[in-house]
């Protein structure tokens, strides 16, 4: 820590000298950027000067050709009178070549500022680009302008023809300060960005569809919507308890009841349980409702919106060994349990026999206490390891879907589905409950399971049964974590690879060794 603040320290005094040179980085409010260092690397030959005879291009040309970047010195050689830096805008990178007597004839004082730099200042400059004798890309100096001062050393690394070296290893540091995590790993920093590119594509896909973008309360009195347990606080202005959000639904079905046809909402949600490298209690919701719609409408869309956007930000729809542009695999859940386990869908009629059978394959009952626990317990043991290529499962059990529409040909079962790729779970959609007497029914079996110590069984929601008594048609409705659409999209083997600020415990002190969450 010692050597931090030593090198803190003798940054200062640098700052102190470059206001005295009249050279104040954070006296500077803007600096203009015309273009990007990648569209410099791109045009340059348009807009570099011609040399002239003598090597040099004319005054007449550098005049015209003048350009001016900003960026980060991430690199620094000094030779003498002269020295080299590369200038980062954080996508890419250009050598930049300094000069003192042309540094201090046009801009005096301008050298003994530079010399004052450091590895992480920011820089404006302006000069013309030429190519060096080993025909590098570059630009020479004609002006500086420092623009902030980095007081402490970037873990930046070395680098050659590609590959990084001894930068920013340690992974609690790079989740716990992520702007170093930007700055100094290519791979985090595109895995990052590319989060904001999905989510952008998500909604142009919807908004081409015609659906229109809605927020809905974060702050419920009745948090609804799916089975989880919620996070409570207290509004002052109207002193009363209240909870954050668990999911979109409840009131994006509220405005198709209002006969808007098609809406989609992407919101955080909060869901007050574990956290894992797949799971996280604040996360990023994506959900969308088309009224005269119905599940096979569902599947299409989801199919084409993985695809659209595949396309749109990574230019293919095939992604680790994922194809995309196929369609989806749809198989029955009763089916597949059965292949999988041996267990016949006639065992899996009644709670008893589908306990004797979940017990003769040797999976525990003691926390089983309805038949669709049962049942989605077997598909999570059995089935949902085997689906590795985009799958939709078919034909969930009523108990554990509250909101969905009955199977008209099958008794216990409902018209909804759960979306799957590599083994996990990736959508959940309905044919969405639109008649209010069935709806009421179902709040009043979850209110059952409640009683019988399930806190994450469904509330009841007078305001939700009025607004469906006033009349909502038929609905197809879906949902997608943006997390995990992220993290199947780019790759990504951690949550928290795929979120800018992931929460985390506070900084350890020294000598503390209890490791953060898995």
């Amino acid at each position: 820590m010692s050597d931090d603040l030593t090198i803190r320290d003798l940054r200062l005094e640098k700052l102190a000298k470059l206001r005295e040179l009249g050279f104040d980085p954070f006296a500077v409010e803007r600096f203009d950027t015309p273009t990007s260092i990648a569209d410099l690397h791109k045009r340059f030959d348009d807009l570099a000067p011609a040399p002239g005879d003598d090597g040099h291009p004319s005054p007449e040309d550098i005049a015209t050709k003048t350009i001016s970047l900003a960026g980060r010195l991430v690199s620094l050689r000094e030779m003498g009178k002269a020295a080299f830096a590369n200038v980062s805008d954080g996508d890419d990178k250009i050598q930049a070549y300094f000069r003192k007597n042309d540094l201090d004839e046009l801009q005096p004082g301008a050298w003994a500022a530079f010399k004052l730099l450091d590895i992480g200042d920011h820089v404006g400059i302006t000069g013309y680009l030429f190519r060096t004798k080993t025909g590098e890309q570059s630009i020479y100096v004609r002006s500086l302008t420092p623009l902030s001062k980095s007081l402490h050393t970037l873990p930046l690394g070395k680098e050659k023809d590609g590959e990084q070296w001894y930068g920013l290893s340690d992974v609690d540091q790079r989740y716990r300060h992520r702007n170093l995590d930007l700055v100094a790993k290519k791979d985090a920093r595109s895995m990052l960005l590319n989060r904001s590119r999905i989510v952008s594509a998500v909604r142009r896909f919807f908004d081409d569809r015609g659906y229109f973008e809605v927020e809905t309360p974060m702050l419920q009195l009745e948090a609804g919507g799916a089975a989880a347990r919620p996070f409570k606080t207290h509004y002052n202005a109207y002193d009363m308890d209240v909870k954050l959000r668990i999911s979109l639904e409840l009131y994006l079905k509220r405005i198709i009841c209002g006969d808007v046809p098609k809406v989609y909402e992407i919101g955080r949600v909060f869901r007050n349980e574990g956290v894992s490298n797949r799971h996280n209690p604040e996360f990023t919701l994506l959900e969308w409702y088309e009224a005269y719609a119905n599940l096979e409408d569902m599947m299409s869309c989801v199919e084409d919106l993985f695809k659209d956007v595949a396309q749109k930000v990574f230019g293919t729809t095939e992604l680790h060994g994922l194809d995309f542009g196929k369609p989806w695999h749809r198989v029955d859940m009763l089916t597949a349990i059965h292949e999988r386990s041996g267990i016949a869908p006639e065992e899996l009629r009644d709670l008893e026999s589908a306990k004797a059978a979940m017990k003769r394959v040797g999976l525990p009952t003691e926390k089983e206490n309805n038949l669709g626990g049962v049942i989605e317990k077997l598909l999570e043991h059995f089935v949902e390891p085997h689906l590795q290529e985009p799958t939709f499962v078919i034909g969930y059990p009523i108990e554990t879907s509250p909101l969905a529409k009955k199977d008209p040909n099958r008794p216990g079962f409902t018209r909804r589905f759960e979306g799957y790729v590599l083994g996990r779970e990736v959508c959940n959609a309905f044919s969405e409950i639109n008649d209010p007497i069935d709806q009421r029914e179902r709040f009043e079996q979850q209110l059952g399971e409640r009683a019988k110590g399930d806190d994450e069984a469904h509330p009841m929601d007078e305001d939700f049964l009025f607004a469906l008594e006033n009349g909502m048609p038929p609905t197809g409705g879906c949902g997608i974590g943006i997390d995990r659409l992220v993290m199947l999209l780019t790759g990504a083997e951690h949550l928290r690879e795929i979120l800018l600020f992931p929460m985390m415990r506070p900084d350890k002190p020294q000598g503390d060794d209890d490791e953060d969450e898995d």
